[in-house]
């Protein structure tokens, strides 16, 4: 059997987040410049856009204005605690802090950064839980990210993002017009998958269901449908199925037949025909905690946050006017943990009501999937692309060559002339073998990258979690919203119902603000504008053949105020 020879037996699962809690320390007695910095904020500029000023190319992005209030929290501000250091949590608690809230950042991990953070290893190499890519429509995420970085200089542009079947077929979405429905049409007459006969067999009918998303409605008509099923049967050619659609199902690490077609429609939108952002992406410039996670930790410290890393919060206290955390006495609560931690936190507590308990205990988490990073003693090309995602193979979902795009990895090459390549699984069987599933990783790798057939394995580092939400068909109506039957305790996280097209970091980071914002408006404190992309199709014509099909043909009135 081919393969990378070396040191590929590693613990599963690296050392990370050991369960030590740092020490409580009192809400009061913060730094004396406190005011200062909250007024120098009410007259600083906010970052691009977090204003009223669009925030990308998109002119048709959708401004979600900010709940009216004061301009901060005044002299005896409230006191909350936010459950959870992801992005999700970052952004609650830097949208309250701005606003003058004395806030307490618990997060289990030794590290900030969810389900996006990374860690040293023993060799001091950086390894992370996977590469992620920054699209230019997560607006929100991005304002969070200017808070640090105005002019984004952390990130910098992947030029393609190129899928490959197994059996050779190729996509590219580089060139293609920005705008849709153009985009789309560009893609069909350059494709070699999705030919125009391909076109003339599909149940055009079915599929204009596409090109007029609009949330919550979508949900409501495609949510008991899983993607698979809603693909077959607008009879989608299947080669592109497998490469569009199946690639883009598995980001969510699931499965298209365990994948709410709602969803799938949804990711659709946001990506390719509902936004003129175009299907092309940022990466950090170096591994996350150099780029995000550190500098965003001081900028949290600098607002008064006061972030305990290592403390686990496995329940939260009523007590009359708020709530207990740690020994901390609190005026509200944001939850903005993983599944798991969501359910262990309400199943420890008495929060909610029984209803939306069951709501919380319902929650499910994806197949396991697996991260793995090889340090090699040869190159890959040069000319390969950054990131590659692939279909039609048995367990490899896509590579990366982190040394085409990453700082500590280039100077990796440059030091050794070998390459920093990372492979992903999704939507493992549970009782998979590890070992097995990273060999098999490496030979598929090699038949796409030739090259690296041979090559030594100088270090390997490898992550198997199975803790990201599961959308799974008929879901969305149970899921828990940002509000709680309880005011003053709200939800964030991508495992939130949210009725916006927003998807996976930046479902996290939106929900992190609207955490925010609900709290705020409780306090009557102004909030934080948000943007999405649009929350309807782009073409009237194409919506208007949607409704037809949805309708029978009758007329379908939609609110004008749609956005």
């Amino acid at each position: 059997m081919s393969g990378w020879a070396g040191p590929c037996r590693v613990p599963s699962w690296p050392e990370v987040g050991r369960a030590r809690r740092s020490g409580a320390r009192p809400l009061i007695g913060r730094s004396r410049d406190r005011a200062a910095r909250i007024a120098a904020m009410a007259t600083t500029p906010p970052p691009t856009g977090s204003g009223r000023t669009a925030p990308g190319r998109d002119r048709h992005a959708r401004l979600l204005p900010a709940p009216p209030g004061s301009p901060d929290a005044g002299g005896e501000p409230p006191r909350a605690a936010v459950v959870g250091g992801g992005i999700a949590g970052v952004a609650a608690a830097v949208g309250l802090a701005e606003r003058g809230v004395r806030v307490v950042l618990h997060e289990r991990e030794d590290q900030l950064g969810g389900r996006v953070r990374g860690w040293t290893t023993a060799t001091g190499e950086t390894m992370t839980r996977g590469f992620h890519a920054f699209f230019r429509q997560y607006y929100n995420l991005r304002a969070l990210l200017r808070r640090v970085d105005p002019d984004l200089a952390m990130l910098r542009p992947v030029p393609d993002y190129p899928l490959v079947h197994a059996a050779g077929t190729r996509e590219s979405f580089a060139g293609l017009p920005l705008t849709p429905p153009w985009n789309v049409a560009g893609f069909v007459l350059r494709s070699d998958t999705f030919t125009l006969r391909d076109l003339t067999r599909m149940d055009t009918r079915a599929a204009t269901a596409l090109f007029d998303v609009s949330l919550p409605r979508t949900y409501a008509e495609l949510d008991g449908l899983d993607a698979d099923a809603f693909l077959r049967g607008i009879r989608f050619p299947d080669t592109a199925r497998h490469l569009a659609f199946e690639v883009f199902s598995r980001s969510f690490f699931a499965h298209p037949s365990a994948l709410s077609a709602a969803e799938l429609a949804t990711m659709f939108h946001i990506y390719f025909l509902g936004s003129s952002e175009g299907l092309l992406f940022d990466v950090p410039r170096d591994p996350y905690p150099a780029t995000i996670w550190r500098p965003l930790h001081r900028h949290l410290e600098s607002l008064g946050v006061e972030v305990r890393t290592g403390s686990t919060v496995d329940r939260v206290l009523r007590r009359p006017g708020g709530f207990r955390v740690l020994g901390d006495d609190v005026d509200a609560v944001v939850l903005a943990t993983d599944v798991r931690g969501l359910r262990s936190v309400v199943a420890g507590s008495d929060l909610g009501t029984p209803a939306w308990r069951a709501r919380v205990d319902g929650l499910r988490t994806t197949p396991p999937f697996l991260v793995s990073r090889l340090w090699l003693d040869r190159p890959a090309r040069r000319d390969r692309p950054p990131f590659l995602g692939t279909s039609g193979f048995g367990y490899l979902d896509n590579i990366s060559v982190l040394d085409l795009f990453e700082d500590e990895a280039r100077a990796y090459r440059e030091r050794t002339g070998g390459s920093v390549v990372e492979l992903h699984a999704y939507a493992l069987p549970e009782d998979a073998d590890q070992e097995a599933v990273v060999a098999r990783l490496v030979e598929e790798a090699e038949a796409v990258y030739p090259e690296l057939t041979g090559a030594r394995v100088v270090q390997a580092e490898h992550v198997r979690a199975a803790d990201c939400p599961l959308f799974a068909p008929g879901s969305f109506p149970g899921r828990p919203a940002v509000t709680t039957p309880d005011p003053a305790l709200v939800l964030a996280g991508d495992l939130t119902r949210v009725d916006l097209p927003v998807a996976l970091m930046e479902r996290a980071a939106t929900t992190g603000f609207l955490a925010a914002n609900t709290l705020l408006a409780r306090w009557g404190v102004r909030g934080h504008d948000l943007w999405t992309v649009p929350n309807r199709g782009r073409s009237a014509l194409l919506r208007g053949a949607a409704r037809r099909a949805r309708t029978g043909g009758r007329r379908d009135r939609q609110p004008s105020t749609v956005d």
